[in-house]
């Protein structure tokens, strides 16, 4: 028996993508909010995810051209509802999947912006003079050389959990997306900064507890309610970190390092399925594209270096 309206149908998919498939939260997010969008636009036809057709998907992805969202946008929606709509053929609510064989528009591949290697290094430089107090500076400097050394996404460096950093560790635990865990590496100045700041965080933690106040299980603890530092508050540190450096801070993002972290392994000669694992891509086919950054980096070596191509640049 399908559920009475399509809120429910969104609820009860949630919480099955959360359950079975321990799907991150802003993968969740992402969800509800295209399919709210669908069932209000159904909802304004007189009609409901029980009763669209492949037709009324069409038309709805007519409809988000026609607003102006872009492929990628489109494409995401696109599979937002075919996925809603498997979960209901197998849950029994729907005898079909109207959106299983819509070719969706396709994201528009753009290869991904990154910082140089000098960009890189002075930005961990930075770091470490940015800080109000001397253990803001530790912090912030062991958070830019995990960061770099290990290709970490954001929401995987701040949800850290201290055990991950006891014991002065060559790699550390990581995990991402869906729950999958993988063991990155840490270079040595990574190591460094991480027991620096390691050493400080268990005095103070010390120091509190003397106090009354409960430890905190993550190795960047934060005041809110998530119990560690927030990805939008690393963000902030790191466009005053980039201002420091003297990189235009809209030029650096967290993502940004993380592209750095592998083109620069590339560039050094890392095997492309070592850096898929380092970055915990499911598909290498997501990897392969910073060997087109690569190859862009080297056309323009060639154009702006090589006596020839200068030459072809004067006539």
């Amino acid at each position: 028996m399908p559920p009475r309206d399509d809120h429910r149908w969104i609820s009860a998919f949630l919480e099955a993508q959360a359950a079975e498939l321990d799907a991150a939260r802003n993968t969740r997010l992402a969800y509800g909010r295209d399919l709210k969008d669908y069932a209000d636009w159904l909802a304004h036809r007189s009609l409901d995810f029980a009763t669209a057709t492949r037709e009324t998907v069409e038309d709805y992805l007519v409809h988000c051209e026609a607003q102006g969202l872009s492929k990628a946008t489109r494409a995401r929606r696109l599979s937002s509802i075919r996925q809603l709509y498997r979960f209901a053929h197998e849950e029994g609510w729907r005898d079909d999947n109207p959106a299983l064989r819509i070719k969706g528009p396709g994201a528009t591949q753009r290869l991904p912006e990154t910082l140089s290697q000098e960009q890189a290094e002075r930005l961990l430089d930075a770091a470490r003079t940015k800080g109000r107090t001397p253990g803001e500076r530790l912090r912030n400097t062991a958070l830019m050389e995990l960061l770099y050394a290990t290709g970490m996404r954001v929401s995987e460096l701040v949800e850290l959990p201290v055990a991950a950093a006891r014991g002065d560790p060559k790699m550390i635990l990581v995990r991402g997306k869906g729950g999958k865990e993988r063991m990155v590496p840490l270079s040595a100045p990574a190591r460094a900064a991480l027991a620096a700041w390691l050493a400080h965080r268990d005095s103070e933690e010390e120091a509190a507890r003397k106090q009354g106040r409960p430890a905190s299980r993550y190795l960047f603890p934060g005041p809110g309610a998530a119990g560690h530092l927030t990805r939008q508050h690393f963000h902030l540190m790191l466009k005053d970190i980039a201002v420091a450096a003297g990189i235009s801070p809209a030029a650096v993002t967290p993502h940004r390092l993380r592209h750095a972290f592998a083109t620069h392994l590339l560039a050094g000669g890392a095997d492309l399925r070592v850096i898929q694992t380092l970055l915990g891509h499911a598909d290498v086919a997501t990897t392969e594209i910073y060997t087109h950054v690569l190859d862009d980096h080297l056309k323009s070596l060639v154009l702006a270096h090589h006596p020839l191509a200068r030459k072809a640049t004067k006539a």
